[in-house]
């Protein structure tokens, strides 16, 4: 009798383990989690648009203000309704708003650095202090992002710009591990010879760097190849856990939907950040512009993945040497690239300390 309700519970579990690989594989879209938090749109310029995410007890005066990088949809800020990064700093007190970029394509090969810093940039927070009624902001850059919102304040020096947070953005290029020892080589190598630098960093046709959106995909899952091998190995293993079938359709989602690299933009990254090297020396010229880090005064903190492979914390320090802040925090953060802002362990363990510290240096409404 008790091997045959065994029985009957082992055949019982296979079927919800099938129901569940099924759903996996033929109804993705079904089990996906990301972005059920509701958001207005505040504003939108060709196809970027900033997204308003109120807090219903509203406990400080500046807004935060998430700058996306390019390349990811906007699901890493918005995971799963139990662990948003959005729905933390609403139910902390804070307004959030989003820079979401939109989908770029080929048309958009030209678009640089520059086109960031001194027109998109600019633009979304003169709208996004209209709509909150906050002459000041705290913002936030991730990964290139991080790159954005550094380079705008350091060019404009804006009084808009209160808090300054930067989260795994390469300063020192060649301190990021093998990554960035291979960079160090492509410059020594493309630098030998004058003809062919000229052509790399000054003639390279644009459209012919332009990196669409699948390609970038693949990049971020071989940057832990087998991270994600074990992640499919693990839902294998734990088909009857619901919830994880859906966190594991939802993480795809992310990895599988990734937006186009405009040409410009990798030109940029690539070779003017990574491969040149110059912030680590506090500056960098684009287009015959020189941008200096020493032009930031806000408050800053700085923050890097501990098992962080694009952007290691040796690569992410400098920034706290270079600027002339007078408030400076570093932090590490449990997770790598992208569990630093989504992980659950940085949600337990950073998302408060990132919290007080903006509590901190934040305007308390008086009620």
């Amino acid at each position: 009798m008790m091997r045959l309700k065994k029985m009957k519970s082992l055949v019982e579990q296979q079927k919800i383990n099938f129901k569940h690989l099924a759903m996996r594989v033929f109804e993705a879209d079904k089990l996906v989690l990301s972005q059920s938090t509701p958001y207005q749109v505040i504003a939108e310029f060709k196809q970027t648009r900033v997204r308003f995410y109120a807090s219903e007890n509203k406990r400080y005066k500046e807004p935060l203000v998430f700058v996306a990088p390019l390349a990811i949809n906007m699901d890493i800020y918005d995971l799963y309704p139990y662990r948003s990064l959005v729905k933390h700093f609403q139910e902390s007190g804070f307004d959030v708003y989003l820079i979401d970029w939109g989908k770029l394509t080929y048309k958009n090969y030209h678009i640089d650095f520059l086109s960031f810093i001194d027109k998109f940039i600019p633009r979304c927070i003169e709208a996004i202090q209209k709509h909150s009624k906050s002459k000041e902001i705290s913002l936030h850059g991730w990964s290139m992002a991080g790159i954005f919102v550094t380079l705008y304040t350091a060019r404009h020096q804006p009084d808009a710009v209160k808090n300054l947070i930067v989260l795994g953005s390469p300063i020192d290029s060649y301190a990021s591990g093998y990554i960035g020892k291979l960079y160090k080589t492509l410059a020594y190598v493309t630098t030998r010879n004058a003809t062919i630098k000229d052509y790399i960093y000054n003639r390279l046709p644009k459209l012919m760097i332009h990196s669409p959106g699948f390609l970038n995909s693949l990049g971020f899952k071989l940057l832990d190849p087998k991270g994600w091998i074990d992640g499919n190995i693990q839902l294998l293993k734990n088909l009857d856990n619901l919830k994880l079938v859906q966190e594991d359709a939802t993480l795809s989602h992310f990895l599988n939907n990734m937006i186009d690299y405009p040409g410009g933009i990798n030109q940029d990254m690539l070779f003017n950040v990574w491969m040149q090297n110059p912030l680590k020396n506090g500056a960098i010229t684009l287009k015959n512009k020189t941008i200096e880090l020493k032009g930031i005064n806000c408050s800053l903190l700085v923050g890097a993945g501990k098992s962080d492979q694009l952007v290691t914390a040796d690569a992410a320090f400098p920034l706290t040497q270079l600027t002339n802040s007078q408030d400076v925090t570093f932090t590490l953060i449990p997770g790598g690239h992208l569990g630093l802002m989504s992980s659950q362990n940085s949600s337990i363990e950073f998302w408060p300390t990132l919290t007080k510290w903006l509590e901190e240096r934040s305007t308390y409404l008086k009620r």
